[in-house]
């Protein structure tokens, strides 16, 4: 029998799970399933990351009004992945803040990655029809940008580590806690989707950066809360373990002849005893070899992902 597409056949709701990583800041967490965040300001709330739909967002939000009533002034949005930003309407807010080329990649192929996304995992797509189009954000920033939280609150710092998960990848930083929203740039015992990735970049100065901040606590994309710094570091560590694996695998078979199946093959074997238990691995494989392989031929920016693409080399890679 063929493997079910991508996570067509995850149809089981994941239990969440709501921390308070210190006074006014929030992390939710889901299995594998994408994380949220927020911040209390003296007398408003930031949001981190918008979910799928506006409807999932508000599930969201129910469970964060049961701890602060402030109203959300900034939506934040690490990336430009369908499920990290189509449920922005929900939040009510004029401010949503991403990295200038997380923009220009909406602006390029946001429609064909919310259909792509949509057929790879439609559970996370609760109704649909709640969404209004794609999510554009109102302010843009190259480098950095701080948000003055208020009163004795401290700084919010969003900063660009380089590229990574996308050209566009952003962090949260607060140094008054100490705690880290680090989007997919680094995962806590969950699969990597490198699709739209700079593998090279990512698993060198972009994770150097990240690793730099020296962070108690990291929310990564999905997985668990990282608490203290041995398990920051190593998140870190297993996200570069995994990017740097697949980096000497596919240019191993590169080396000797081999095919984009080939490729696969040994990526898969090397990875997975080690990764294969940890959420979305054998979906996310194959779109992030085909998107290595790419990067290793001198192709410099990800191919854009169509429902029809992804279905291709899904069936081109699979036994």
């Amino acid at each position: 029998m063929p493997k079910p597409f991508a996570s067509s056949a995850d149809l089981s709701a994941k239990p969440q799970t709501l921390e308070i990583l210190a006074d006014g800041v929030y992390a939710l967490t889901a299995e594998g399933d994408p994380n949220v965040g927020a911040v209390e300001g003296e007398d408003f709330v930031v949001c981190f990351e918008a979910l799928a739909t506006p409807t999932a967002a508000r599930d969201w939000l129910m469970v964060l009004r049961a701890h602060t009533d402030k109203p959300i002034r900034h939506l934040v949005l690490s990336h430009y992945h369908a499920v990290r930003t189509l449920g922005a309407s929900a939040f009510g807010t004029p401010s949503i803040i991403a990295h200038d080329k997380t923009r220009e990649l909406i602006a390029e192929r946001g429609k064909q990655d919310w259909e792509s996304e949509y057929g790879r995992m439609p559970r996370l797509f609760k109704d649909p029809a709640s969404i209004p189009g794609l999510t554009w954000p109102t302010t843009t920033f190259s480098d950095g940008l701080t948000i003055d939280l208020g009163g004795d609150r401290g700084a919010l710092e969003l900063r660009y580590c380089g590229r990574g998960h996308t050209e566009g990848d952003i962090v949260a930083w607060l140094p008054r806690h100490r705690v880290l929203f680090a989007g997919d740039l680094v995962e806590t015992q969950a699969a990597l989707y490198t699709g739209d990735a700079f593998h090279r970049d990512w698993a060198g100065s972009t994770l150097d950066r990240v690793a730099a901040f020296g962070a108690d606590a990291l929310v990564g994309g999905r997985g668990a809360v990282a608490h203290g710094r041995e398990a920051v570091r190593a998140a870190v560590g297993q996200t570069r373990d995994f990017l740097e694996t697949m980096l000497r695998e596919v240019r191993d078979v590169r080396k000797r002849g081999g095919t984009l199946r080939d490729a696969f093959a040994a990526v898969h074997a090397e990875l997975e005893p080690s990764y294969g238990g940890w959420p979305i691995f054998e979906h996310c494989l194959p779109f992030d070899v085909s998107r290595l392989w790419d990067e290793l031929d001198g192709i410099e920016r990800p191919r854009i992902w169509t429902a029809e693409r992804d279905r291709q080399v899904w069936a081109e890679l699979q036994d």
